[in-house]
C-alpha cells in the first residue's frame, strides 16, 4: 500500500487546485473525502466545488444513506446512528458506481435533512455532464464489509485528520441541532467519538493526508 502524502494545514486553493487537476474533460472522475466526524468534511468539500462551480463539480453526501430512524429502532441500533452499521452502505455504493458510469446523464441522490433527522430522497442532481464528481462521508476509505468497495471506485481520496477543535465543534452542532448540552456532551464522547475512532484506522488508504482544518 502507497504511504498517503500529509499537508499541514494546507490552503483551500491548493486544494482546489489539487482537485481541478483530476478533471478530464468528457470523462467522470470522483474525489473521496473521508475523516471522523466533526473534522470539516463538508466544509472541505462544499467549497471545493463551490470554487469549481457547478459546471465542474458536484457534491454526493454519504449522510444521505443514514437508515431511517425506525429502522434504526427495529434492528436495535437508534443509539449509535452514525455508526458504519447505521447506513446503507450497499445502496452508497451502488449510488457511486452509477454516478461514475452515467457521464451524460443526470442523476439523483438523496440528501440528509439534519433538522429532521430524515433522508429526504432525490434532493440533490448529479448533472449529466459534471466532470468531478466530490463523495465525502466518515466511512468511504472503511476497509469493512460493503465499505471496502467504495476506495476502487475512487480516481483520488483524501482524509482529514481530526483536529483539537473538532470535540467542541460537535457539540455545539449536536445543541444546534436541538441536544441538550449535558446529551449532546455524552453522544459526542460515547457515539461520535467511537465511530472516529473507527474511521482512523482507514487513514492508510488514503491518497492525501490533511492534518489540520484548511486555511482559506
Amino acid at each position: 500500500m502507497t504511504v498517503p502524502h500529509v499537508l499541514v494545514e494546507p490552503a483551500v486553493p491548493s486544494l482546489v487546485d489539487r482537485a481541478r487537476g483530476l478533471v478530464v474533460p468528457g470523462e467522470r472522475r470522483i474525489l473521496g473525502i473521508a475523516g471522523p466526524p466533526g473534522a470539516g468534511k463538508s466544509t472541505l468539500s462544499e467549497a471545493v466545488c463551490a470554487a469549481l462551480g457547478p459546471s465542474v463539480a458536484a457534491l454526493v453526501p454519504m449522510d444521505g444513506f443514514h437508515l431511517s430512524n425506525e429502522e434504526l429502532v427495529r434492528i436495535g441500533l437508534r443509539d449509535r446512528k452514525g455508526a458504519p452499521e447505521t447506513f446503507d452502505a450497499p445502496g452508497y455504493v451502488a449510488m457511486l458506481r452509477r454516478v461514475r458510469l452515467s457521464f451524460g446523464v443526470p442523476v439523483r441522490v438523496p440528501s440528509f435533512d439534519r433538522d429532521a433527522e430524515a433522508v429526504v430522497p432525490d434532493a440533490i442532481e448529479v448533472p449529466a455532464g459534471v466532470p468531478l464528481v466530490v463523495a465525502e462521508g466518515n466511512y468511504l476509505l472503511l476497509d469493512e464489509g460493503p465499505w471496502s468497495s467504495i476506495r476502487a471506485l475512487l480516481d483520488e481520496s483524501w482524509y482529514l485528520r481530526a483536529d483539537a477543535g473538532r470535540v467542541p465543534r460537535l457539540i455545539a452542532r449536536h445543541i444546534a441541532f436541538g441536544k441538550p448540552p449535558d446529551a449532546a456532551e455524552d453522544w459526542v464522547m460515547r457515539s461520535d467519538e467511537a465511530n472516529a475512532a473507527r474511521t482512523a484506522l482507514s487513514e492508510a488508504r488514503a491518497d492525501l493526508v490533511i492534518q489540520g482544518l484548511p486555511r482559506a
